[in-house]
């Protein structure tokens, strides 16, 4: 019988967290495009390209130096921190689409959202990278792959058009929002397993708490 390799429980909870954050943003992705276009004042396909370059460019720019910043740090609180900072910004600055209007106001949280990400997403590849266990790094890394981003994403963009026309585009936002704030609370188990920081020149205890 084939039986799955039993996980660590940095491993468990990050799965899980990203899983609701990918279903969350996934159910934008049917309806993000429509939403600017019908329900901002001089939306078009233009102001929607425009809007994912702002987000790109900022994002990509930024995370290096929140990635540089954590990696001179020893210790994983420091990662810890900025992974739930990123997650409470993210929650927040969605949320404001539910109020958005003008072109302006959508260049503007992208921008927002991105440097939300770009404290979120250094963070969640040091963790994970560190804490994922010898010999099934594949299983681990394909595992997030297929559950937290395959899956989530199935399962958001499947229901968030069906969500959008039920419950109206911007109350999506806020489901969103709400998703996602959820998101970041789970995080918070992972506190219990985080390496603290170590002086400079030491070597850091590596440990994990027994498998479930």
């Amino acid at each position: 019988m084939l039986s799955l390799p039993k996980l660590n429980q940095v491993i468990l909870v990050i799965v899980l967290a990203e899983f609701i954050l990918t279903t969350a943003w996934a159910f934008l992705a049917p309806i993000t495009a429509v939403f600017i276009t019908g329900q901002i004042v001089g939306g078009t396909v233009a102001v929607v390209g425009f809007a994912l370059t702002i987000y790109w460019a900022t994002k990509s720019i930024l995370q290096l130096f929140v990635a540089n910043y954590i990696d001179r740090n020893h210790g994983e609180i420091d990662d810890f921190y900025f992974f739930l900072l990123g997650g409470f910004l993210n929650a927040t600055f969605v949320a404001l689409y539910y109020f958005a209007t003008q072109v302006w106001h959508i260049y503007g949280l992208n921008f927002l959202i991105a440097i939300a990400d770009a404290m979120l997403v250094p963070p969640f590849y040091a963790i994970f990278t560190r804490h994922v266990d010898s010999g099934k790094e594949g299983f681990e890394w394909s595992l997030y792959s297929s559950f937290s981003l395959g899956a989530g994403t199935a399962l958001g963009s499947a229901i968030g058009g069906l969500l959008a026309t039920v419950i109206g585009f911007r109350a999506v936002f806020l489901l969103t929002s709400v998703l996602t704030f959820i998101f970041t609370i789970i995080l918070f188990f992972l506190r219990p397993y985080l390496k603290p920081k170590v002086p400079s020149g030491t070597t850091p205890l590596i440990f994990e708490r027994k498998k479930i």
